[in-house]
């Protein structure tokens, strides 16, 4: 015996992948001009008023938005350029800050009202960066260190016997060179992917059962849906935070492996 289902347009539908679908910002537009195009665009003038605001004319008594700047700039500082690259972290400074507070910007974009999408979750965006660094990283290698001396850097281990070279380079040649990258952007874009559809799902249950479905039953599932928008947007905000401060340690990381000549 087969059952047949019928699906009406009156049935609760969960949000799925058409959130992350843009059509272009102007119709007869470039195809490129779309939401996170211009929210990345937005969020970059925003670093750049952040940290103008901030650094432009600083005061020996910090206030405002100074105030705001220097409690990032000792973050990243403290927390992500010296632990990796010591002496060297004052000259990168300048990159590292402007990495954690651009995919920090991008990532809070998913809970601004009205905005509500994180620029990270599409791929795009935390790729293009990703690459950004991984130029840098392998720039750095073979400026300091030439291409074998870099090659020969990555892949010594003290100890490690001859025979078994053959084994370990191409597995630490394809960490350094291959999965570095992969690993850098898919965690960032992963994280904000999910936290976008589950925020999108259960401000969707709340909407549809308190205003589309309202019964006695659907106000309680509409209640419970609103407070979970609620919580999991104070988790997702950690998490935004959270993977800002792991993509720029992640860039802190290759940079000094440049610098070092090794994996």
């Amino acid at each position: 015996m087969r059952t047949t289902i019928l699906i009406t347009s009156d049935e609760f539908k969960a949000p799925g992948t058409e959130l992350f679908d843009f059509d272009p910002i102007l119709p007869g537009g470039p195809e490129w001009l779309t939401k996170p195009t211009l929210l990345a665009l937005l969020s970059s003038i925003i670093v750049i008023a952040l940290c103008w605001g901030a650094f432009a004319k600083p005061k020996l008594v910090p206030r405002g938005w100074q105030n705001l700047g220097e409690y990032a700039y000792v973050f990243v500082r403290e927390q992500v350029a010296k632990p990796n690259l010591g002496k060297d972290a004052d000259r990168w400074m300048g990159l590292l800050l402007t990495i954690f507070l651009t995919v920090l910007v991008w990532n809070l974009m998913g809970v601004v009202p009205f905005i509500q999408f994180p620029v990270a979750a599409h791929i795009d965006f935390p790729l293009g960066l990703a690459i950004s660094v991984y130029v840098v990283k392998v720039y750095l290698g073979v400026k300091h260190h030439g291409v074998r001396g870099y090659l020969k850097g990555v892949v010594y281990l003290e100890g490690l016997p001859g025979w078994a070279y053959g084994i370990y380079a191409p597995l630490i040649l394809a960490e350094t060179f291959i999965n570095s990258l992969f690993t850098h952007f898919i965690r960032l874009f992963a994280n904000m992917f999910a936290g976008h559809l589950l925020l999108a799902f259960f401000s969707s249950v709340g909407f549809w059962f308190l205003f589309e479905r309202l019964t006695v039953l659907g106000a309680g599932i509409g209640v419970l849906g609103v407070a979970m928008t609620i919580l999991m947007t104070a988790f997702e905000m950690f998490i935004q935070f959270l993977q800002a401060f792991l993509f720029a340690l992640l860039a802190a990381m290759f940079i000094a492996s440049g610098l070092k000549g090794s994996h």
